[in-house]
């Protein structure tokens, strides 16, 4: 039960929310969560289970403003957060002018407009600030009373052990929001052998018979060969000729040094994707142990709790769905620092300490 606090009264819904990585930051900072909203039901089970909220099954752009509404209730202090599919933005899709999921961000900013919660927070890859669309957002919400900030952030610098770039995008009707400052330096900056170098030892293919997540890949003869030449922080450029793809032999492959990595053990994990468990989708290998990291070492990876249920047991465990929601997911550790930011605002505005 939530103690009498400033931030009683206060609701939460999530769009895009995914299995609830932003989410669960809020419920660890004591918000009730009402409700996250993603078009992909398999979210659904680890939503709901974590979270204490109804999951909404739909697609953010025929979401209305009354649907929301409801998901709200009689709450009159609204808080309305997510994290529209980043694809778009990333470096890798910029030469596009335009994406069908780019009108998820409209549609975001359309319920905002059409509802005005009190606070707005968007959480999304640091190159959507690159692109018209995002400055239109902005624009929009000013235009619309909001007191804005926006912080590309780093964020091992608020415990997150990797090297992930993000923008977070707080907004406020009732007064100015800032985002909490950095709570890690250098000195403390969490390692992948800090977070996962108490997991027992497992090979390619198989299963810890105590942690049925902590699972690994199986790999191919020539991959297995592969990473068995790749030396802890190495990748293709350390292995004999014979080994590399042919596209490793033309320039234009050279670009790409973290494919067929190993992460290092004394420095951050990369920033982890829909396929970090394949040593195939970038330096995703274990650091000294042959095969790409476990679904355990990515769910901690990205902060997840080690109690958060990712999968329901009474299904067959899928490691590409799962894997794939670890990929999507916003830090755990980061919906956090999100959720105390706006706590803090809230104190603030309420005149409490």
């Amino acid at each position: 039960m939530i103690k009498e606090n400033a931030i009683d009264g206060w609701t939460v819904a999530d769009l895009f929310c995914g299995i609830g990585g932003l989410a669960h930051g809020f419920v660890q900072e004591g918000f009730r969560v009402a409700a996250g909203v993603d078009v992909d039901d398999a979210c659904k089970y680890p939503f709901e289970k974590n979270n204490n909220a109804v999951f909404v099954h739909r697609n953010v752009e025929q979401l209305t403003s009354s649907d929301l509404a409801r998901i709200f209730g009689r709450s009159r202090r609204r808080i309305l957060v997510g994290c529209a599919p980043c694809q778009p933005f990333s470096k890798y899709t910029a030469a596009q002018s335009e994406d069908r999921k780019w009108h998820l961000l409209r549609s975001f900013l359309r319920l905002v407009v059409q509802l005005q919660p009190e606070i707005v927070s968007m959480e999304n890859v640091a190159d959507l600030e690159k692109h018209v669309i995002f400055h239109d957002f902005v624009d929009a919400l000013e235009e619309h009373g909001y007191n804005v900030t926006e912080s590309v952030v780093d964020t091992w610098k608020y415990g997150v052990p990797q090297s992930r770039r993000r923008l977070v995008l707080l907004a406020s009707r009732v007064g100015t929001i800032q985002l909490l400052p950095p709570t890690h330096s250098g000195s403390r900056e969490k390692t992948v052998q800090s977070v996962i170098g108490h997991l027992e030892e497992i090979g390619a293919g198989e299963v810890s018979e105590r942690d049925p997540l902590h699972r690994a890949r199986s790999l191919t003869p020539l991959n297995l060969r592969r990473i068995r030449k790749t030396p802890e922080g190495g990748d293709w450029r350390d292995w004999p000729a014979a080994l590399r793809l042919e596209c490793h032999k033309k320039a234009s492959g050279k670009r790409y040094e973290a494919i067929y990595g190993r992460m290092s053990w004394d420095r951050l994990a990369p920033t982890l994707t829909t396929h970090c468990c394949g040593i195939g989708n970038g330096r995703f290998g274990h650091p000294k142990q042959d095969r790409g990291i476990s679904l355990r070492e990515a769910a901690l990876l990205q902060t997840f709790p080690r109690s958060y249920a990712l999968y329901d047991p009474a299904e067959p465990i899928s490691s590409k769905r799962i894997s794939r929601h670890l990929g999507n997911a916003v830090p755990v550790r980061l919906g956090r620092i999100i959720a105390r930011s706006i706590k803090r605002h809230i104190e603030e505005i309420d005149g409490r300490p």
